[in-house]
């Protein structure tokens, strides 16, 4: 059922890295036509540092591991047509023959098919604030705990319990691994007072990481593994002004009854809002920082082979 790029396929037989990508980026995260360059760009790092990219998504329910530009636009300007895939809702996708962008647990199982290793993204999901009550757990964390892709973000979005996000991955026994630095990143900033379980100080020592999990799979992890890259500083937002813009979008999506799925690209867009836009600017940056990193680290793994 899946097709393979050319291009991709042949790096796999090659055993050449692939970098694997989402495509809720480009169907729900952004406006086109600044989703479509986004794509392009992020494409355009995994080729600069050596690798292949393979933009995953669904087009006429075909899954699809390495979208080519016309689909890559399809996706781009499908507006409400196009929907929002975890790997719940691929066969559905399929049997409806509907185009799909797939989330990180959707792109996740799809690329391990494929024969992929490594996926960049954003930001995963997690266990949302009120999650005591409200039972909403993104389905990311149980795929990493079982799905084997090396998962390069910038942490869990911030608009989620973090704390509690790190008990559920240690739950499902996915090592979270620092990428150069030993504190768990918040998304649009460095900084959460969180530790995390391992530092990797260079894309090979990420690398071996990854290779002996892979190789001790009976008695290690037997799943994904999360590489945690800090936002770039640059464009990293103030910690004490983050928590606050949160505060604010969860009281508007509170008192608007926002419930399930939508509480996400609800609370995303509401920071936009509270952020006058620099929230976008550093998802960007930190998007195109993560797909350099992920590139890096699976040319490494392909070098150890």
């Amino acid at each position: 059922m899946l097709r393979i790029a050319e291009e991709v396929s042949t790096a796999l037989e090659e055993g050449r890295a692939v970098v694997a990508l989402e495509s809720t980026l480009i169907s729900h995260g952004l406006p086109y036509p600044q989703n479509l360059a986004v794509a392009e760009g992020l494409e355009a790092e995994v080729r600069a540092a050596g690798a292949v990219p393979a933009t995953i998504g669904l087009i006429e329910g075909v899954p699809v591991i390495g979208l080519n530009g016309n689909e890559l636009e399809r996706l781009a300007t499908g507006g409400e047509r196009v929907r929002k895939l975890s790997r719940r809702d691929i066969s559905a996708a399929i049997v409806e023959r509907a185009d799909g962008a797939t989330t990180v647990a959707a792109t996740m199982a799809l690329a391990a098919a494929a024969g992929i290793e490594v996926f960049a993204t954003g930001g995963i999901g997690g266990v949302h604030r009120g999650a005591i009550h409200s039972w909403d757990v993104s389905a990311d964390l149980t795929e990493l705990g079982r799905t084997p892709v090396l998962v390069v973000c910038a942490g869990a979005k911030a608009i989620l319990d973090l704390p509690a996000t790190l008990e559920y991955l240690e739950t499902q026994g996915v090592p979270v691994v620092g990428y150069q630095t030993n504190e768990f990143p918040a998304f649009y900033t460095p900084h959460s007072g969180l530790p995390v379980a391992a530092v990797a100080a260079d894309a090979l020592a990420a690398a071996r990481m990854w290779r002996l999990q892979r190789r001790y799979r009976n008695f290690a992890a037997p799943g994904g593994m999360l590489l945690c890259v800090p936002p770039p500083e640059r464009s990293a937002l103030e910690r004490e002004a983050v928590e606050a813009a949160i505060a604010r979008a969860l009281a508007r999506a509170e008192a608007e009854g926002v419930r399930g799925p939508a509480v996400t690209p609800f609370l995303l867009a509401a920071m936009a809002e509270e952020t006058s836009g620099e929230s976008i600017e550093t998802n960007i940056a930190l998007l195109r920082n993560n797909t350099r990193v992920a590139a890096e680290v699976a040319v490494r793994i392909s070098e150890l082979g």
